[in-house]
Parts: structure tokens; sequence; C-alpha cells
């Protein structure tokens, strides 16, 4: 073992925790005033879930890692009995289903998943090494149909688990999320090509059916084609963040000193909190803020490369590709090269739910780093 983390990692996260925290004081102030008659009510609220996260990221520091890989199904199959939950006992906020109320404390499952199903496959790829004697997932001499039966089809049968309960939810953005990242955690363990072009193209028919079928998610598609064409009604939201980029120029405006969260962008402690940055810290502060998201995908993959034993490795892959993946679709949905996907930024946006995830899987990358 080591005799230090992965100090890097820490301070990257550190920087973003502070500033997250930072922007969401100055961006909740007046959301909190209006809706609870005082300033401090979401930030103070987003740091009781920052402390439950921290509990949680020390215990997932200090875990052996293998009891991690034991329990993985077991907190995939918690995690999908939640997620049942919700479309029979779910609390609906902001005309979606998706949150369940546990002991007065507000937890979406979804973002659990995202956790939960990157444990869950790492596990099961480094067993299926682990049987070709560690000379690879593909060492089989039995050729493309045992590949397909072994490898391919539990593979399949996992995403369509995933895929048909997050469909029911209305909630293709985080299928998106979890999809991408077990489609890259499948190729980095040297599986046939073929598979992942086959389940690259059953996705984008998919998602073709269900984004052109429903009336909401259609628009938002052709919102983000032509958003010139209803600036007043589906455009405004990235009519407004662009607004908001736009007027913080080089340097911005200041810290606290944003025009556009007085009620111009919606969901701007949640979604929307990219634009509020830039306007505020300017193109620098992108610029900043993109490297050091940048700057963590780098240290996730050399923690992955280092790892010791394969579970690890697709473990610190799957976890820094999610988390830096999600960042960055939420930064282009913001600034218009990417459809609006109702996703939040890592350790930026308001949400607990997405906190306790993110440090948890902050905390097993530590872990590993230290154990590499």
């Amino acid at each position: 073992m080591k005799k230090h983390i992965d100090y890097y990692l820490l301070g990257a996260v550190g920087i973003l925790l502070v500033f997250g925290f930072l922007f969401l004081a100055t961006l909740s102030a007046s959301a909190s005033l209006k809706d609870f008659g005082n300033t401090n009510f979401y930030i103070f609220h987003q740091l009781k879930s920052f402390a439950l996260a921290l509990i949680l990221a020390i215990i997932a520091f200090f875990i052996p890692i293998n009891f991690v890989k034991k329990l993985s199904p077991w907190i995939l199959l918690i995690t999908l009995i939640l997620l049942l939950s919700v479309m029979f006992f779910g609390a609906n906020y902001w005309g979606a289903q998706r949150w369940l109320v546990i002991f007065g404390m507000v937890l979406q499952p979804s973002e659990i998943l995202k956790l939960a199903s990157i444990l869950y496959l790492s596990a099961w790829i480094a067993s299926r090494i682990k049987d070709n004697k560690g000379k690879g997932i593909l060492s089989s001499a039995k050729g493309g149909y045992y590949n397909f039966l072994n490898l391919y089809l539990p593979f399949a049968i996992l995403l369509t688990i995933v895929s048909t309960i997050m469909i029911i939810q209305s909630d293709l953005s985080t299928l998106g999320i979890i999809g991408l990242t077990l489609v890259t955690l499948y190729f980095s363990a040297r599986t046939p090509l073929w598979h992942t072009f086959l389940t690259v193209l059953g996705a984008i028919g998919g998602l073709f059916v269900f984004i052109r079928f429903e009336p909401y998610r259609w628009e938002r598609f052709s919102v983000f084609l032509h958003p010139e064409t209803d600036p007043l009604g589906a455009g405004f939201q990235i009519k407004q963040s662009l607004i908001a980029i736009g007027s913080g120029g080089i340097f911005g405006k200041g810290i606290g000193m944003s025009s556009q969260k007085f009620g111009y962008i919606p969901q701007a402690m949640t979604d929307s909190v990219f634009p509020i940055i830039a306007e505020e810290s300017g193109i620098v502060g992108c610029i900043i803020l993109i490297a050091l998201f940048i700057f963590l995908l780098w240290r996730g993959i050399v923690i992955s490369k280092n790892s010791t034993d394969n579970f690890s490795k697709f473990t610190a892959l799957g976890i820094v590709f999610w988390i830096t993946l999600q960042a960055f679709i939420n930064i282009s949905s913001s600034i218009g090269i990417w459809p609006l996907a109702g996703i939040p930024l890592p350790f930026f946006s308001y949400g607990g739910s997405h906190l306790l995830t993110e440090l948890a899987g902050v905390g097993l990358l530590l872990n590993i780093s230290k154990n590499s």
C-alpha cells in the first residue's frame, strides 16, 4: 500500500466543491428569500447534504475494495427496488415523479443507479477476466457464439433493465449518462467491437423513437436545432443562458453580480448553473472550470491504469468517466451545442442525491489510488 493517496485528485475535487458552494450561496439567495423568507435555506440544505455525503465518502475511502466487489450485486438490487418504489410511492417535483421521501429526506434513486451500475458491471467484467486466467476477456477460443451468449447477452440484459426503468420514469438524460458509461466500460474490456456497434445502433434507433413520438422531447430537439424559432417559449431557456454567458465577457461581472439569476433562467440552481458561472466569472472562469474537470478525468485514468486488480481498474475508469461526461453534457447543453439534458453539474448544482453519489465515487477513487 502506498503511504499517500492521489492528492492531485483530492485537490481538484476540493477546489470544485469550494467554488460550487460559493456560487450556489449567491445564486440561491434570491430563491431562498422568495420561497422561505430567508436567504440561506437552500445553501444550508446543501451543506447538510454535503455533511452526509462526506461521511459516505469517508466510508467509501476506508472500506476494503474486495468487499465493495462482493456487495455490488446487492447495491444494484437495492437501487432497482428503490427505483421501482418510485413508480408507486414517488414524490412529484417539477412535473416528474423521480424522488422518494425517506424520513424527511428527498432521495433520487436514479442518481444512485449511476454508481451502482458501474460497480456491478466492473465486478462482472473482472470475474470474466479472472475466469479466463487473467489473459483478458477475449482469451476464450470458443468463438463468437460463446462470446455472444456469455459476454454480450448478460450485458444487454443489464442495459435493457436499466433502460426500461428509466424510460418509465421519463428520464432519458440519466439513461444516456448511464448507458454511455456502461458501454465505455464494456468496450474498454477488449470485448468484440461488433458488440459495441450493435449496442450503439440499437441505442440510436431507440432514442429516435422515444424522442420523435414524445411531444416535449421532440420540442426540445427541435429547439436545439432551431433555437430562434420560439424565443419566448421552448427556446427561452437556451436564449437566456446564452445571454448570461455572453454578458460575462472575459473576466465576468463578479461573484454574486449575475442579473440573469433573478428569474430569467429556469432551474438556475440545478440544471442551468453553468450560465450563471459564466456570467459572474467570464470566459476565464469557464476555462478554469473545464480545465479542472479535464484534470479530474486525467487523474482518474491514471488511477485506473495503475490499479493492481481488474475490479479497481474498471471501477475507477467508470466513476471518472461518469462524472466528467455528466459535466460536459451539462455545459454543452447550456451553450447550445447539445440538447437540453436536465442533469446537474457535478459538485455545483443544487441537490443532495447527486452530491451523495459523486462524493461516494470520489471516496472510492481515492481508496483505489492508495491501494495501487
